[in-house]
């Protein structure tokens, strides 16, 4: 017999829009028999007659809908849920939107996407390749899909160093080595190739303003390959950008003087190679929103890495009001580290805490966008899996101590 019986909840008088509630029967390790389902911004509630669950989205590592069941994989276990009849389809296309909600949520993925399309994606990370189905939606800076998994992927195109077309599917190449695919477009298949290709194109001109604008001296050659090699302000080893332009790294240092980072690049400078530390920039941009709080006092935020003597260690400094800098174990390659932490921060749209927060403390209900991007990014979570500790400011020689400390740390 079907019992689902769904209903609206009057929306409140904050305009909010209102809540479907669906009835089902549940079977799992926390929550049995008949249950009411509603489905929030966060969560999927499952409530009993003496039991409930709060199932975040967080901890949601996939939803898989069948003719007549829904079955949630969650950190805390599976849930299933049938008996919902005619509602099962629609319950399970309402919960699939709301979860790519948190997903979008967490990726940092604002407004509308430009193109929408249905199809397969693949990918190959570390060694582990995957092709699921998925809605792929293209945004200004990126390529997000979104599978009702943990294999939703959003993909910079500020990274990609290659894009191959076949005839029904394109191929993207990261910096980082990684391969995204994107197949079974149909009659998108044109248009989405065209318009990842116009995105890039843009990205490419916004990163020759960007530089230009840290150094307006830079002749047209050098304004394009620094264009090439800092897409976003990535960072880049001071000695590649002094072979291109010695004006543009002279442009950098003055900015980094300027900020409270001053300090500690000039001791970076006499504790290891000067060639070898890496810069990068970013254009604190102000938006309406931000104009009518506050101005960000200064127009770039920018950032240092910095090597140590062996390699085997990286020091991670932003020259901003952080209290701090972040040691890591660079996992045998500084070089790659550095990347992988450029892909990182792209990917957290510069939220520092997700690169440092202790496990425990990143599952916390506060930072389930940081879990749950944490999940989804392979180059995050490996800068995450090598933080060896943080050096507080609390003057310049007890801070050079501690850093040259964790440096040599076995």
């Amino acid at each position: 017999m079907d019992i689902s019986s769904p209903k609206d909840n009057a929306a409140d008088n904050t305009g909010k829009v209102p809540v479907t509630e669906y009835t089902a029967c549940a079977a799992s390790a926390l929550v049995n028999g008949e249950v009411t389902l509603k489905i929030g911004e966060t969560a999927l509630t499952v409530t009993a007659l003496f039991d409930v669950a709060s199932i975040s989205f967080a901890e949601i590592n996939g939803l898989k809908h069948t003719d007549n069941t829904v079955t949630v994989n969650a950190d805390s276990g599976d849930y299933e849920f049938t008996r919902l009849g005619s509602w099962c389809k629609p319950f399970y296309d309402s919960l699939y939107e709301a979860y790519n909600k948190a997903v979008l949520r967490s990726l940092f993925i604002k407004g509308s996407p430009i193109l929408t399309a249905n199809g397969e994606t693949g990918y190959k990370e570390n060694g582990e390749t995957v092709s699921v189905k998925a809605t792929i939606h293209i945004y200004e800076n990126n390529v997000t899909a979104l599978p009702p998994d943990l294999t939703a992927r959003r993909v910079p195109l500020c990274f990609v160093t290659g894009l191959d077309k076949g005839d029904y599917e394109l191929t993207l190449h990261l910096n980082t080595g990684e391969l995204y695919s994107y197949a079974k477009l149909g009659y998108d298949t044109y248009p989405f190739a065209e318009e990842i290709e116009k995105q890039i194109r843009k990205l490419r001109e916004g990163a020759l303003a960007a530089v230009k604008d840290i150094d307006p001296s830079l002749t047209v050659a050098q304004a394009s390959q620094l264009a090439k090699l800092m897409p976003q302000g990535a960072a880049v080893p001071l000695g590649r950008l002094a072979k291109i332009a010695p004006s543009f790294v002279a442009s950098l240092e003055n900015k980094i003087a300027a900020t409270r980072a001053a300090e500690s690049y000039t001791a970076f400078k006499e504790m290891c190679d000067p060639l070898q530390i890496y810069v990068g920039f970013r254009k604190n941009e102000v938006t309406a929103e931000v104009a009518e709080e506050e101005t960000p006092a200064e127009p770039y935020l920018l950032w240092l890495i910095a090597p140590s003597p062996c390699g085997r260690y990286a020091a991670v400094e932003f020259a901003e009001a952080d209290s701090a800098t972040f040691v890591y174990s660079t996992n045998g390659s500084f070089t790659a580290f550095a990347e992988q932490l450029n892909r990182a921060l792209e990917a957290i749209d510069f939220k520092r805490e997700a690169i440092r927060l202790s496990d425990e403390k990143l599952q916390r209900p506060e930072n389930a966008d940081y879990y749950m991007a944490a999940k989804r990014t392979a180059a995050l979570r490996f800068v995450r899996s090598n933080f060896v500790g943080r050096v507080i400011h609390s003057g310049m020689e007890a801070w050079k101590n501690k850093i040259q400390e964790l440096w040599s740390y076995a």
